[in-house]
């Protein structure tokens, strides 16, 4: 499709300051490794929860949140709302202990935790099977859609697309560090905001779909609107609701949404300036997440059912891209391009924007493991502060290019988040428990990962096979891999000895109050409760005030208010 000269100047001015920003932040950035990957460790709240969700709005997500709005209607979306449950857990109970650790990377806290050469080996293999092979396959999912994008929008080959959308993104990771990353996330999440919530009220307004209220009263539409699945059907309400909610945000280890925090989201509490920071900035990301930015995504996939019904007619509205590339995540840049001039180079800005700021986080996020849980760690231990930054500039450009390659094969969002769910399935639990269970040891989490990652590939090659062994739906097969892991980490717990008491007595002095660990836990699980409750008001409330059911909407906003009120008046006692 042709792009105007404004669409352009939008999408270059977009590029243009993204390495400014990074060649003004380099000097600081690449004077020690805890500038380069925390920033100082003195960002503020507001900073870091922005980042947190810029980070998670990434190039795929709306083609995710669309295909899964025309595969099974908007409560398809439980798979991953139920996430929410997992990402107050950490609001409440760990952000504070995360900060207070003090430590550089989540993957240190084994060898604050645990003791011995097992902690050592915990600390470096995952260092390198998080870092660098699973945040690969995580990027890669994005580049899929930054291809799909690319297509849609320019025209551009697969190869085009990833050169184009890579080269500024590891220019300002490598240069500016977290604090470029923060600052650009910053930027970018401004910019997809405007241009999801833009772009879906011109949609609706089309011709072709005239309006919000013949969008929801199309027949073909009106079916995919409900909430919560027909609770008569149980092929459908036990895997879109009941196992995400009663199993799946407990018991997965999912990228952002990771039980007991983790990962990039652990990296922004750990360069919080202090615990309360890092507490206020988790709060902000969820609320933001799962209440605040979803709609506009929902709204273009249900537009999209009327424009484009079927797969077909996506194949022949672009001819020129491979049928393996045609999915229903393909919906959503489909639909960009009835956009007008200037909104479409916003709207298209705002996916760059969204690409550019989870990569760049995944890039320093992964690099910060091999810098410092890898290489300074094990191969050369007394590398200089330079050398550190050096290794995590170099790391950061192989990552980039192995993702590239990757992401040619993969075909569809979906497919991707189903196999990361399975990897995760069954470690969730022992996250959530080595904090207050003194009994996990490395070999605890050592037989969890194995045990998860070796039924999850088992699975994937069983489900590409023509006749199946196992011919179970995916929900079935991740409800298998949770029992089986679980089960098998818990006897490995009970049968291995625990660290030696001299380590958990200083990790315990270290991240709780002198008060005990569990001082004030009916506080914290009642702002959980609440504080679920409330964001899924805000989410509903929206949903209804949308759908016209006004009476709905004011109640859900309400009882947003009123658990706004119970956590606000109990905050001291709760962080």
């Amino acid at each position: 499709m042709l792009l105007s000269t404004l669409d352009w100047l939008f999408i270059i001015a977009f590029f243009l300051i993204s390495l400014l920003v990074g060649i003004l932040v380099a000097r600081r950035s690449g004077k020690s490794s805890q500038n380069f990957f925390l920033s100082g460790r003195n960002m503020p709240w507001w900073l870091l929860g922005v980042s947190m969700v810029a980070t998670t709005f990434a190039a795929d997500t709306p083609g995710l949140v669309a295909g899964i709005v025309r595969k099974d209607g908007v409560y398809g979306n439980w798979i991953w709302w139920s996430f929410l449950l997992t990402g107050m857990l950490t609001v409440f109970f760990y952000a504070k202990l995360w900060r207070k650790s003090n430590i550089t990377t989540d993957l240190e806290f084994y060898e604050l935790r645990y003791s011995g050469k097992s902690a050592a080996f915990l600390r470096g293999f995952r260092a390198i099977y998080l870092g660098v092979f699973f945040n690969v396959v995580i990027m890669a999912t994005v580049c899929l859609a930054a291809i799909k994008i690319g297509h849609v929008m320019f025209g551009f080959s697969e190869a085009e697309t990833l050169i184009i959308a890579s080269i500024v993104t590891v220019t300002y990771s490598m240069l500016g560090g977290l604090q470029g990353v923060l600052i650009t996330d910053f930027i970018q999440f401004i910019i997809a905001m405007i241009g999801s919530i833009w772009a879906s009220i011109y949609i609706v307004n089309l011709p072709e779909i005239g309006g919000l209220e013949n969008l929801l009263l199309h027949p073909e539409v009106s079916s995919n609107t409900n909430l919560f699945p027909d609770f008569s059907q149980p092929e459908v309400f036990i895997p879109l609701l009941i196992i995400p909610l009663a199993v799946q945000w407990w018991s997965v280890w999912y990228p952002g949404s990771e039980p007991g925090g983790g990962g990039y989201i652990a990296q922004r509490m750990l360069a919080a300036k202090n615990e309360k920071h890092a507490v206020w900035a988790t709060l902000f990301f969820n609320i933001s997440h799962y209440a605040l930015r979803p709609w506009p995504w929902i709204i273009i996939g249900l537009a999209s059912i009327i424009i484009f019904p079927d797969l077909a007619s996506l194949q022949k509205a672009f001819p020129d891209l491979g049928a393996s590339f045609v999915k229903d995540d393909l919906s959503y840049p489909a639909m960009l391009t009835y956009l007008p001039a200037g909104l479409l180079g916003i709207v298209i800005t705002s996916l760059i924007a969204a690409f550019m700021s989870t990569i760049s986080t995944h890039l320093n996020w992964g690099s910060s493991y091999v810098v410092n849980d890898f290489y300074a760690r094990f191969v050369n231990p007394k590398a200089s502060e330079k050398s550190k930054v050096l290794v995590g500039r170099v790391s950061t450009l192989i990552m980039m290019i192995a993702a590239g390659f990757l992401s040619l094969v993969l075909e569809e969002a979906r497919d991707a988040f189903n196999l990361l769910l399975q990897i995760g399935a069954g470690t969730g639990l022992l996250f959530i428990l080595r904090w207050f269970w003194l009994r996990i040891n490395p070999y605890s989490e050592i037989a969890a990962m194995a045990v998860s990652f070796v039924l999850a590939i088992l699975l994937f090659l069983n489900n590409k096979m023509d006749q199946p062994i196992i011919n179970w739906e995916s929900h079935w097969q991740l409800v298998f891999g949770v029992v089986i892991t679980t089960i098998v980490w818990v006897v490995v717990t009970l049968l291995t000895k625990p660290s030696d008491k001299e380590t958990l007595q200083k990790f315990e002095n270290l991240v709780f109050d002198k008060q005990g660990k569990f001082h004030h836990f009916n506080y914290k699980i009642g702002a959980f409760f609440t504080g679920v409750i409330g964001i899924y008001a805000i989410l509903f409330g929206t949903g209804f005030y949308i759908y016209s059911d006004y009476f709905s909407a004011i109640i859900a906003f309400v009882l947003a208010i009123f658990c706004t009120f119970f956590i606000w008046k109990n905050w001291n006692k709760i962080v």
